[in-house]
């Protein structure tokens, strides 16, 4: 957007005045805002537009901080050097640009003595003597300003002012937008650093803990010389330490795999393809949804539980055929996880069976972030089944309380 805007005629009789396709201008604005380029490069673009629209000789746009205490500089076109580096950071109540973000209205100062004096620079001793501020706001919070500095004399039309209260609007709304989506992504990676540690606690460090008291008990019995036992718990240790090491393989492959970007079908069809590889079991995987419509976080949810279900299997159910059925019935997604292996042994105490060894806490935070239900149940001809159920939903909108943060992890 360098240069003259191809939506603006500037009129050869009156320089300072443009004719203004309103409809045009915020016509490219929105779309614009809908592709996925950064909030703040495309403010940086539409500051050459603002400044043709005002007929100013320099801008400059700004974005509040996250604590909303102060206006940080995003970029300029014809300020000095030295003005840019003195004015990277502001109070949001700082002069023309504290007023507008009060009353939330373009605003003008003609005296730029104020501004001269925060700047400390000869700019303002020379031809400018007008500063414009347009806020872009959201719901009555200012997300942003542009300043815009005119030539002596100079004023901005109404109807460019209407236009530039418009173009506020929209920006105001990109901003509180890009601000949700950092917000629900740090949320997200907070998420996942819980489940991650809770996946630590319940298999690498019990193991450790473990290790830890049978080398308390090892150095009683080696003081005491009682050999026979200090021999079987060199032995107890021997075994904690290769199983920690297993563990922590198991978390480092869990957590480095990424799902396909083809997709969730795909992602599991790969999935069980590797599981036959290291289980040495059969993996059938049935499909039953013909339209699998999902957000890319919920596809990460589902992704992991069938993983998670699948390591449990191999690690303690002796299974010799699992079978991954993704159905549909009634708006509810049903993923089960089934096998043929040594099953609950109390079908009615989940958590004294289940609790620590198989994870089954993380997955059912898991199943909490898709709004639905995780169930872990014996089969009457022996083994196990996994069953999660949650809501079918449309894919442009995540479960209560989730941003789509992409696929991978």
């Amino acid at each position: 957007m360098n240069g003259v805007h191809p939506l603006i005629q500037h009129t050869p009789s009156d320089a300072g005045n443009v004719s203004i396709p309103a409809l045009h201008v915020l016509s490219e604005i929105t779309t614009s805002l809908s592709t996925d380029a950064n909030v703040e490069q495309l403010l940086g673009r539409f500051l050459s537009t603002m400044i043709r629209l005002a007929g100013a000789q320099a801008g400059a746009v700004r974005v509040i901080t996250d604590d909303r205490t102060h206006l940080r500089l995003i970029g300029s076109v014809g300020l000095p050097p030295e003005m840019v580096e003195h004015e990277a950071i502001v109070s949001v109540d700082c002069g023309v640009c504290g007023k507008a973000a009060r009353e939330i209205t373009t605003s003008s100062w003609n005296n730029v003595a104020f501004c001269k004096k925060q700047a400390n620079d000869a700019y303002f001793s020379g031809t400018c003597n007008t500063v414009v501020a347009v806020p872009l706001m959201h719901k009555n919070q200012v997300m942003g300003v542009y300043n815009l500095f005119l030539d002596e004399g100079h004023t901005v039309p109404e109807d460019v002012r209407m236009l530039f209260r418009s173009i506020g609007e929209h920006l105001g709304i990109a901003l509180e937008n890009a601000r949700l989506t950092r917000e629900n992504m740090r949320i997200s990676l907070m998420n996942e650093r819980q489940m991650l540690a809770n996946q630590i606690h319940d298999s690498l460090a019990q193991t450790l803990a473990y290790a830890k008291m049978r080398l308390t008990v090892l150095s009683d019995a080696m003081h005491h010389e009682d050999y026979p036992k200090a021999n079987r718990y060199l032995v107890d240790v021997e075994e904690a330490v290769d199983l920690a090491y297993a563990d922590l393989r198991d978390l480092i492959t869990q957590y480095r795999d990424r799902i396909n970007p083809r997709g969730l079908v795909p992602a599991i069809q790969e999935l069980a393809k590797s599981f036959r590889k290291k289980a040495n079991a059969d993996v059938d995987f049935l499909n039953l949804v013909q339209d699998v419509s999902l957000t890319p976080d919920e596809e990460i949810q589902v992704f992991h539980i069938i993983q998670e279900s699948l390591y449990n299997i191999a690690k303690h159910a002796r299974a010799r055929h699992v079978v991954i059925t993704f159905d549909l019935e009634d708006g509810q997604y049903i993923v089960n996880v089934a096998d043929d292996g040594v099953g609950v042994q109390r079908k009615n105490d989940e958590s004294s069976t289940m609790g620590k060894s198989f994870g089954l806490t993380i997955m059912r935070e898991r199943a909490a972030k898709l709004e639905g239900t995780l169930k872990v149940e014996s089969r009457p001809a022996g083994g196990t089944v996994i069953r999660l159920v949650f809501p079918r939903r449309p894919s442009s909108q995540p479960p209560a309380g989730h941003e789509q943060p992409g696929r991978s992890l």
